[in-house]
């Protein structure tokens, strides 16, 4: 009788076995230069014109803000401001001082040099928040930039805890870190620098996979709304947010923008 020899499991009958390449773990926030980011260039790129986007935006945070009814002694925060002026304008009517947090060197000087006197090209920026009454009532917008903002160096992740009234956190969470675990700790870590009930306004990129300032790119994680209403459902109530349709892009490598405004919860 023949017999049948059938090969086991650990028989190898094809080409051989190749190892898959190792994983690139995420980078982290601490990997990249920020203290020599390229401030001039990021604004230049950004902020030298007002884009149909920051038109969107400013109209919900300005609408949202200038109904909130927050006390005029309030003292306001945008976290991570880099070389962007008007979340702090969106603050102005309705705080006794805006302090601007930023972690890099570079983008700290740059901000230090704005507040006693902002560029003209925020002038744009300014009117369109003036359509509401609460803004179109201060007179003078570069005097009282100058009387109320300045400019503090610090991390999202190391923030007094609910030391401010009122708060503000654009294009930071999602685009210091790779790790979604660090998105994650600085949108926590911003709320939780905030009074319980605080007004809020924060910004996202949305689907972005990193982003180009001069020679060098930066992170980013890739979120979508879902994310933010997701990461938000912890630490905040009444909730609203915006998918920001765009036209022409900034760049490549993002899908658009995402403005989520709310008021800080009490487990924050």
């Amino acid at each position: 009788m023949r017999e049948t020899v059938v090969p086991s499991a650990a028989t190898h009958t094809g080409p051989p076995a190749r190892n898959p390449p190792p994983r690139t773990p995420p980078a982290r926030n601490q990997d990249f230069p920020w203290d020599t980011f390229d401030s001039q260039a990021y604004y230049t790129h950004n902020y030298w014109s007002m884009h149909d986007a920051d038109r969107k935006i400013i109209a919900v945070i300005r609408d949202f803000f200038a109904g909130a009814d927050i006390d005029p002694a309030t003292r306001g925060v945008d976290v991570g401001a880099g070389t962007n002026l008007y979340p702090a304008m969106a603050m102005l009517p309705f705080c006794s001082h805006v302090d601007l947090i930023e972690f890099s060197a570079s983008n700290v000087d740059w901000l230090e040099k704005q507040v006693p006197g902002y560029g003209g090209s925020w002038d744009d920026f300014w009117k369109l928040f003036t359509e509401h009454d609460a803004y179109e009532r201060i007179a003078d917008p570069r005097t009282q930039f100058a009387r109320k903002v300045s400019v503090q160096r610090g991390s999202v992740f190391a923030l007094p805890r609910r030391h401010w009234g009122l708060g503000t956190m654009f294009f930071v969470a999602c685009s210091l870190s790779e790790k979604m675990t660090e998105f994650h700790a600085a949108v926590e870590d911003f709320a939780g620098a905030l009074a319980i009930g605080a007004p809020f306004a924060a910004a996202f990129m949305e689907n972005s996979q990193g982003y180009p300032v001069g020679d060098r790119k930066f992170p980013a994680v890739d979120i979508d709304v879902d994310t933010v209403r997701d990461c938000l459902a912890s630490v905040a109530y009444n909730v609203d947010i915006s998918r920001i349709d765009i036209g022409e892009k900034l760049r490549d490598g993002y899908g658009g923008m995402i403005v989520a405004t709310g008021r800080v919860a009490e487990k924050a």
